[in-house]
């Protein structure tokens, strides 16, 4: 620990260990539960993002953490203040994404007498995240905060709970600060990289995909390379498409929600798959057929830097503890067979890819979504595109092409209101790039408060609003499975354009897939935070069907 000579408040002891983690940025909806440590904030040299509600600042916070591979940083306060950012945590988990949540506590003197707004926090959040702590004393402020940070990054990433008792804040102590915390790499052996190469050389029909955390530009360059050298289609996980070059020969897809046919049918006729940092979890799994539970009827090596992740829904045939960034750069070492027999099944899922990604079916009504996206495409094609949850990312999944690490932000475990929030965390950390929001109508108001926190900072994302009047994806559900009985999925909505000239950003309204376009590059010359309210066919639901359709299957299926 760093020798630290004066006496310190509480509050400045943990805003100090933060600056020596290295933190630059806080998100944060301001409470007195925690006012020492704000105070401490005010001549820190680290910035603070005020928020409009709790769920949009931890969101945030978890995308730093998703995007850096070090904790997000957010602050709110007691009761309900964590009760708001629970949503964010939640994500956070699913995403394996490292931050830091520090709420704040009741005084010590006054815990467990129900007092205003007392919560017990490892009741609230024990599910949820990889700790969940209450500091008890300021000397022990730094000793806590670095564990949580080894916590957060090491083994599969995700998030942490620290309750701050406001006395604690104001308490003084005479303590050295913690040294930076760094997680430890988890290589694989010699032995286990020996038996992956054998397999491969004797399979006829491989494999791969990569997902979870971890990645990085030179940890996704080195699993093309290992594609390239042994000719492997690789596909991508639920959501972490950017892990790979869309564009790279190797590249055949994404495995999620609206998955290509062919290709889900290329990952059950495999006779080995390469699992390399993902979880293989229900929407990428396809409800947890695509792989048997225990014994997949694949030979699976399963690549996962979390022990208890290998074996907890499949067993392996071959187990490798590491992380994905330590295992792409162990490839190098794995040499291809003399001859490759699956090259022509490589050439084929690319192309495959290709068909599925650009040819656009027609939907309903005077939008075309998938035209829209191959403009962006052609358009933005090294923007960071995030999105919340609803049918309308279907159509970002599909024909988007992600090109470089991150430039795909949704959430894996289907959280609404998740798009705007991650764009603003994304536009502050990298101001020169291109940032795009897809949202749902029903989605952009769990969370659309936020555009306020863009106009404030001056953060130019351009947020797409798809609206179809509804709660899509629960609709289709509904007419799937109580066709015609349409109950609490209907919504009528403001005009977005002009909610966003309120907030004090630019908005316009699109019609027809003609009028984005220009919209779009008025948008992006505005300087401005920007909403495109595009109106969609209520019956366009989802890339390959209709509201129609759906519901005569399920009559026809009923009768």
């Amino acid at each position: 620990m760093t020798e630290t000579a004066k006496s310190r408040t509480g509050g400045q002891i943990l805003v100090d260990q933060l600056v020596a983690q290295g933190v630059h940025r806080v998100h944060c909806v301001p409470g007195e539960s925690y006012l020492a440590a704000l105070d401490a904030l005010y001549d820190s040299g680290v910035e603070v993002t005020i928020c409009r509600q709790e769920a949009g600042a931890a969101m945030m916070a978890g995308t730093v953490g998703r995007l850096t591979g070090r904790p997000g940083i957010c602050f709110v306060t007691r009761g309900p203040g964590a009760t708001n950012a629970a949503h964010g945590i939640h994500i956070a988990e699913h995403d394996s994404a490292p931050m830091i949540l520090f709420v704040g506590q009741v005084e010590r003197s006054m815990r467990g007498r129900g007092a205003f707004q007392e919560m017990d926090y490892r009741a609230l959040f024990g599910s949820t995240t990889k700790w969940t702590t209450e500091i008890n004393s300021a000397a022990e402020i730094p000793e806590v905060v670095q564990r949580a940070y080894h916590m957060a990054m090491q083994g599969r990433p995700g998030p942490v709970v620290i309750s701050l008792p406001e006395d604690v804040l104001t308490e003084m102590a005479t303590v050295p600060d913690a040294p930076r915390a760094e997680a430890v790499p988890i290589w694989p052996g010699l032995t286990q990289m020996a038996d992956l190469q054998k397999r491969l050389w004797a399979a006829k029909n491989p494999l791969v995909i990569v997902g979870g955390p971890g990645w990085t530009e030179k940890a996704s360059a080195s699993v093309l390379r290992f594609a390239e050298r042994f000719d492997l289609p690789v596909a991508a996980q639920f959501r972490r498409a950017s892990a790979l070059d869309g564009e790279h020969p190797n590249y055949c897809g994404e495995i999620g929600l609206g998955i290509n046919p062919k290709l889900k049918a290329r990952a059950e006729n495999a006779d080995l798959v390469l699992l390399i940092g993902g979880r293989m979890s229900e929407a990428a799994s396809q409800s947890y057929t695509l792989f048997a539970i225990p014994e997949p009827r694949q030979a699976l090596i399963h690549i996962h830097a979390d022990p208890q992740e290998i074996g907890r829904n499949y067993a392996p045939t071959l187990g490798i503890i590491a992380t994905s960034a330590a295992f792409a750069a162990a490839l190098e070492s794995v040499q291809p067979p003399t001859s490759i027999p699956w090259s022509a099944a490589t050439r084929e899922a690319r192309a495959d890819y290709i068909a599925w990604s650009d040819e656009a079916p027609r939907s309903p009504g005077p939008v075309q979504p998938a035209e829209i996206m191959l403009y962006l495409r052609r358009r933005a094609p090294r923007a960071i595109f995030a999105t919340g949850a609803g049918n309308f990312a279907l159509w970002v999944n599909r024909f988007l092409r992600f090109r470089a690490f991150e430039e795909q932000l949704g959430p894996t475990g289907g959280s609404m209101g998740f798009g705007l929030p991650a764009a603003i965390a994304a536009k502050q950390l990298y101001p020169a790039r291109t940032v795009v929001a897809f949202s749902g109508d029903g989605d952009f108001l769990m969370n659309g408060q936020e555009f306020a926190t863009a106009v404030q900072y001056g953060l130019a994302v351009v947020v797409v609003v798809m609206d179809n009047g509804q709660y899509g994806t629960i609709r289709m559900h509904q007419e799937r499975e109580y066709p015609g009985r349409v109950v609490g999925t209907q919504l009528r909505n403001p005009d977005f354009a002009a909610l966003a000239r309120a907030y004090g950003g630019h908005g316009e309204t699109v019609t027809t897939t003609a009028e984005f376009e220009p919209a779009f590059e008025r948008a992006l010359a505005s300087g401005l935070p920007a909403i495109l309210h595009v109106k969609i066919d209520p019956e366009a639901i989802t890339p390959t069907t209709t509201l129609s359709a759906i519901r005569q299957a399920a009559l026809a299926k009923r009768a």
